[in-house]
C-alpha cells in the first residue's frame, strides 16, 4: 500500500479526478472495487480495506487488486505525462516511436523522414542517449532506403557512441560525488568534485555539455544547502558560470538548462548576502523565461517568486515582498514558508501562525514531500510562533519532538549550531526575564563558534537575530537587516 499512497501523494486533486475517470474506462466488467481502493487509500484509509471491499478478510485477493491498481497508476502517470509534456526530449521519443510504429506499417519513406528529424533535433540538443536509439533504429531498416550509406550511419553511431560514454562516465562522476556528500566529514565541495573527475580523467572546461554543466552546479548547490554554507562552494560555482558564459551561442538550445543555472547562481548569491548579484541573475533569468514564447514560464515562475521575494524583503522592502509572494497563485510549500518568515520578521505572529495551521500533514509527509532541512526549518519557526504568541502548552512538545526527530540528523551532518540555537531557544522558554542578562549574553557567546558575517549562511543569521532582538529588546526586522547587511 506504501508505493500507492506515494504515487497518490504526488497527484494533484485534478489529476485524481482524471485518474478515476481512467480506471472507469479500463473496467470492463464494471467492477469498480479498483476505484474504491483507490478512494480509500487517497482517504488516508489503511486498515481492514479487505473488509470494507469484499465484505471478509481476503488479503489474497487485496493483494492482487493493489498490484493492479498500482500498475494502473504507473501507466496513468506515463501516459498524461507523454500527452502533456512539451519537453524536447519527450517530443523526440515521440518521434521515434511514431517512426517505429510507421516501420511496422511498412510506411516506410514517412518513417525514414520522421526518424530523419529525430535526429537533427537529437543532434542540435546532444542528446546522445536519445540519439543511440535513433541510429539503432535507422541501422536496422537501413536495408529499406537505397539513399542510405550503410558505412556512413554505422561511423555516425559509433562517433555517437563515444560522446555517449563520456555522458555515461558523468554519471558515474555525480553518483560517486552524491555518495561522498554523505560523508560528514567532507570539507570542500570542490575538492571533492575535482577528485571525482580526476578518477574519470575528465576535465572541468568548455567541452562539458550544458546539462553537465548544470547538474555540476546544481550538486555544488545541494551540497551547500545541507552544509548551511554557500561562502566556500561560491569560488567553484563561479568558476563553473564562468564555462558557462563561454557557451553564449548555445543558451537557446539549452534555455531550460540556461534558466536553471540562473536561478542556482541566484540562490547561491542570496544566502552570500550578494544582494547585486542576486538581483543580476534574477532579472536575467525572468528574461530567459519570456523567450521561446514563454515555453518555460510556468516551470520556473515559483522559483522566481521565491528568489525575488527574498530578495526584496531582505532588502528592507518587505511589504513588497509579502504582496508579490501573495500573488503566486498555486500552491507552494516554499513560498508558504517564505511568508510565514516574512511576517515573522514583521513580527505579525498571528500571519505567521495562521499560515502554519494550514501545514496540516506530518513531518514525515513533508520531509518527503520537500526534504529534510526544509522540515527543520518550518519546526524552528513554528516554536519560535508560539512562543511569541503564549502558546507555551505547545512549544514543550514541539521542541521535545523537534529534538527526538532530527538531533541525530543534525549531529550526523556536523550542523552542531542549529542544536545549539534550540538549546538557547528552550533556555528563553523557561526562563523569559533573563534573556537581557550577562549570565544568559556569555552563554550566548560560548555557545557558538563565529565564523564572520561575511561567511555565514543569511538564514542562519535570521534565527539567531530573533535571539539578539530578545537581548538587546530591539525591532526584529531592523535587527535581522543590520545583521546581514554588515557584509556590504
Amino acid at each position: 500500500m506504501n508505493g500507492i499512497k506515494e504515487i497518490i501523494d504526488i497527484l494533484t486533486t485534478e489529476d485524481r479526478n482524471e485518474f478515476l475517470l481512467f480506471l472507469h474506462k479500463k473496467n470492463r466488467r464494471g467492477d469498480t472495487k479498483n476505484q474504491k481502493l483507490f478512494k480509500l487509500i487517497a482517504s488516508e484509509t489503511t486498515q481492514e480495506l479487505d473488509v470494507m471491499l469484499y465484505g471478509k478478510k481476503s488479503k489474497n485477493a487485496l493483494h492482487a487488486l493493489s498490484s493492479r491498481l498500482q500498475n494502473s497508476l504507473i501507466e496513468f502517470i506515463a501516459t498524461k505525462s507523454f500527452q502533456g509534456e512539451s519537453s524536447d526530449e519527450l517530443e523526440i521519443f515521440k518521434l521515434i516511436v511514431a517512426a517505429r510504429i510507421l516501420f511496422e506499417h511498412k510506411k516506410n519513406k514517412i518513417a525514414f523522414k520522421t526518424l530523419e528529424k529525430a535526429k537533427r533535433q537529437a543532434l542540435e540538443l546532444e542528446l546522445y542517449a536519445i540519439l543511440t536509439e535513433i541510429y539503432h533504429t535507422k541501422i536496422q531498416y537501413a536495408h529499406l532506403n537505397k539513399k542510405i550509406t550503410l558505412t556512413k550511419t554505422i561511423d555516425a553511431s559509433k562517433s555517437n557512441l563515444k560522446f555517449f560514454a563520456q555522458e555515461q562516465q558523468l554519471n558515474m562522476v555525480y553518483a560517486t560525488i552524491k555518495r561522498d556528500l554523505k560523508n560528514p566529514d567532507v570539507v570542500s565541495i570542490e575538492q571533492l568534485i575535482t577528485s571525482a573527475f580526476g578518477e574519470f580523467d575528465i576535465q572541468l572546461d568548455a567541452n562539458l555539455s550544458y546539462k553537465a554543466l548544470f547538474q555540476l552546479l546544481n550538486i555544488s548547490a545541494t551540497a551547500s544547502r545541507l552544509q548551511s554554507n554557500f561562502y566556500d562552494s561560491l569560488p567553484f560555482m563561479t568558476q563553473l558560470y564562468a564555462i558557462v558564459s563561454e557557451k553564449k551561442h548555445q543558451v537557446d538550445k539549452h534555455l531550460f538548462y540556461h534558466i536553471e543555472i540562473l536561478n542556482l547562481m541566484a540562490i547561491a548569491s542570496f544566502r552570500n548576502k550578494n544582494f547585486k548579484a542576486c538581483q543580476v541573475f534574477t532579472d536575467k533569468m525572468e528574461q530567459e523565461m519570456a523567450k521561446q514564447q514563454g515555453k518555460y514560464y510556468n516551470r520556473f515562475t515559483e522559483k522566481w517568486y521565491l528568489n525575488k521575494g527574498l530578495l526584496l524583503n531582505y532588502t528592507n522592502q518587505a511589504k513588497a515582498a509579502i504582496v508579490l509572494l501573495h500573488h503566486h497563485e498555486k500552491q507552494s510549500l516554499d513560498i508558504d514558508l517564505t511568508l510565514v518568515m516574512c511576517y515573522f520578521q514583521q513580527q505579525n505572529f498571528k500571519n505567521s501562525y495562521d499560515i502554519i495551521k494550514n501545514f496540516n500533514h506530518s513531518d514525515a509527509w513533508y520531509e518527503k514531500k520537500n526534504g529534510w532541512i526544509w522540515v527543520v526549518k518550518k519546526c524552528i519557526i513554528e516554536i519560535l510562533v508560539l512562543i511569541e504568541l503564549d502558546k507555551l502548552d505547545l512549544v514543550l512538545s514541539r521542541l521535545k519532538s523537534f529534538n527526538s526527530r532530527y538531533s541525530k540528523k543534525l549531529k550526523t551532518v556536523g550542523e552542531m549550531r542549529v542544536l545549539k540555537f534550540m538549546k538557547l531557544v528552550t533556555i528563553y522558554y523557561e526562563a523569559p526575564k533573563e534573556v537581557t542578562s550577562t549570565k544568559f549574553k556569555n552563554t550566548v557567546q560560548n555557545s557558538f563558534k563565529w565564523i564572520g558575517s561575511e561567511k555565514e549562511d543569511i538564514f542562519i543569521m535570521s534565527f539567531y537575530a530573533w535571539l539578539k532582538s530578545k537581548m538587546e529588546a530591539s525591532n526584529l526586522y531592523e535587527t535581522t537587516l543590520n545583521l546581514v547587511q554588515k557584509t556590504k
